[in-house]
């Protein structure tokens, strides 16, 4: 092994911890000759424990130095706040789990990297994935000047000959090594191996990362309570929480049940079909609670215009153009349309299943009207209904009446 040039400017790797980044630590120090510093961007699924084997493991493959930086808090108000508010999810199925984040993280490494002095930095994604443009999309637009490296797919290395690299030097192997390439953040887990490569097939129970145990030991029905502060998240069971804890809070909840599992097929970037398993236990719960609250509070032509811009925000987010103004307008709007969404979610969790019992708000349109729908008018008399009814009808009547000259 060549070894690195204490006095040379480090390469900035951004650090994982799978098998690609454990790879490039090594192979980037013994081909460039340069001291490598791991940076992990925390955007979630990173505890105590986990932060600890990350740094172990920085510090085993060879890196001079590694950093830790948690941005979390940074990632729900630019991302998921949003997602949520936009109710957003892609081909109506996949709440943008975790290539939502990629954005963030490459611009806290163009940051780090700034701090550290260097002008080179590394990711380790693939030439078959969407991080690739991502993370480099969002590089480029912030930070121009830096070099990229991406060791993994410029030279084509495969998961085999990466794990056979690392073991062949006696260096540390990720779990799963090359079956499953599992990626985990604030909003949800992805999961890619064998079976997602081809339509047919579902990845095995023991894939399954955060609901592994869902269905084989199935928990009683619990019933739980989500509050919203204009279309943010901000309480559970009565109890104020930030937006990250809450979020984590029911993910843990939905886990158990096994909600939020899924497996999505849609368009990547790079222009083919691709398929992934993912578990979202608190993007399931509260994009759903979000939306239903939504339609106690908001004018159906608010609701209505408001999605027809959560598609093309989310295929924004997913294409890795976060950073493109339009973006800006998009979230303008959203967050005007939230003024009134307050108020409490009632939510009974079964296995596989959130069910939304009933809703609560201040701003309620419900409560707002003297009438009730299939029991009184309220709001007007018969006569009204009648001519109502009449105006209604005159463009079929017109219609009708010239098709028959």
């Amino acid at each position: 092994m060549t070894h690195a040039n204490a006095g040379a400017t480090p390469i900035l790797l951004a650090f994982s911890g799978g098998l690609d980044t454990s790879f490039c630590v090594p192979w980037l120090a013994e081909k460039y000759g340069r001291p490598i510093v791991t940076l992990t961007v925390n955007t979630g699924g990173i505890d105590a424990d986990a932060a600890q084997v990350l740094a172990e493991r920085s510090q085993t493959l060879g890196a001079v130095a590694h950093h830790l930086v948690d941005a979390r808090p940074a990632y729900f108000e630019q991302v998921l706040k949003y997602l949520i508010m936009g109710n957003v999810r892609r081909g109506n199925l996949y709440p943008l789990c975790v290539g939502a984040e990629r954005v963030l993280q490459a611009q806290t490494v163009a940051q780090f990297a700034r701090q550290l002095g260097t002008d080179v930095v590394a990711h380790g994604s693939t030439a078959a994935g969407n991080d690739q443009v991502r993370f480099e999309v969002a590089l480029r637009t912030l930070a121009p000047e830096l070099e990229i490296l991406a060791p993994v797919r410029d030279q084509a290395f495969k998961r085999p000959e990466q794990l056979e690299y690392l073991q062949t030097r006696k260096l540390p192997v990720p779990p799963f090594g090359a079956a499953y390439s599992v990626n985990r953040g604030l909003w949800g887990v992805t999961i890619g191996g064998k079976e997602t490569l081809v339509s047919e097939t579902c990845i095995p129970d023991e894939a399954w990362v955060l609901t592994k145990d869902a269905f084989t030991h199935p928990q009683a029905p619990e019933r739980h309570t989500i509050g919203f502060e204009a279309g943010v998240p901000s309480s559970l069971d009565g109890k104020p929480l930030d937006a990250v804890s809450l979020i984590e809070q029911v993910e843990t909840i939905g886990a158990k049940f096994g909600v939020g599992r899924g497996i999505h097929l849609g368009d990547t970037i790079i222009g083919f079909k691709g398929r992934v398993a993912f578990e979202a236990p608190a993007a399931e719960v509260l994009l759903t609670a979000h939306r239903e609250l939504e339609k106690l509070v908001l004018s159906a032509r608010q609701a209505r215009l408001k999605d027809t811009l959560a598609s093309p925000y989310g295929d924004l987010v997913h294409e890795g153009q976060h950073l493109d103004p339009v973006c800006r307008d998009m979230e303008a709007f959203f967050v005007s349309t939230q003024q009134r969404v307050t108020g409490e979610v009632h939510v009974l969790f079964r296995p596989g299943v959130v069910f939304i019992e009933g809703t609560s708000s201040r701003y309620s349109l419900m409560k707002a009207s003297k009438g009730a729908y299939g029991e009184s008018a309220g709001e007007w008399t018969a006569a009204e209904a009648h001519g109502f009814s009449k105006m209604l009808a005159l463009p079929g009547i017109f219609y009708t009446r010239a098709g028959r000259n």
